[in-house]
């Protein structure tokens, strides 16, 4: 079986990890799964979208209106990116992904930018002040790190459960891309 390059992107809200994730499967040809991955877990699981939008990236541990856990859609989840994972190239936006697929060779990456950087992104993408922007960054957060932390029994944005953590004000979004891909080829997890 040939060595397919996978990389993962956990992030802070509004610190780019869509937009780098996006610049590095244009520079390698590869693969970018974030949203993507409800409408394959929904397809393959043959249960409803809008199940795995409620929990997405949620902690929700019941859904009453289907009779299903958070921990199955999460496990549906999981085996959706398992499976695509093993199959070629990609890279995988949040979901954990980092802890579904710690067996198997990957580069997991964490991005972080300061507040005001991050808040100036979402109050451009979102339309949004930057009371708004700072709100909305601090609930997401919150959100990511309570599904990580209760999914994966880690500690979302820790070091350790990463191989590199990057800044990505530093560089800019195509800085940090450029960045990631030298770090992974000479880690040997590029080709």
């Amino acid at each position: 079986m040939d060595k397919h390059t996978v990389i993962t992107i956990g992030r802070q809200f509004g610190s780019g990890g869509k937009q780098v994730a996006l610049e590095i499967g244009r520079i390698l040809g590869i693969r970018v799964l974030d949203k993507e991955l409800i409408v394959e877990a929904a397809r393959e699981s043959g249960l409803g979208k809008g199940l795995f939008e409620k929990m997405d990236e949620r902690k929700n541990l019941y859904s009453i209106n289907a009779g299903f856990g958070g921990n199955e859609l999460f496990q549906i989840q999981s085996n959706v990116i398992s499976r695509i994972a093993e199959e070629g190239d990609a890279i995988f936006v949040g979901r954990c992904s980092n802890y579904v697929l710690r067996e198997t060779p990957s580069l997991d990456v964490f991005l972080t930018a300061p507040s005001e950087v991050r808040a100036a992104r979402v109050m451009e993408r979102c339309s949004v002040s930057e009371k708004e922007a700072l709100s909305m960054m601090q609930k997401q957060d919150k959100a990511r790190a309570a599904y990580y932390n209760f999914f994966s029994f880690g500690d979302w944005g820790a070091a350790s459960d990463y191989d590199l953590c990057l800044d990505s004000s530093m560089l800019g979004i195509e800085g940090t891309a450029e960045y990631i891909i030298e770090f992974g080829r000479k880690a040997g997890i590029i080709r």
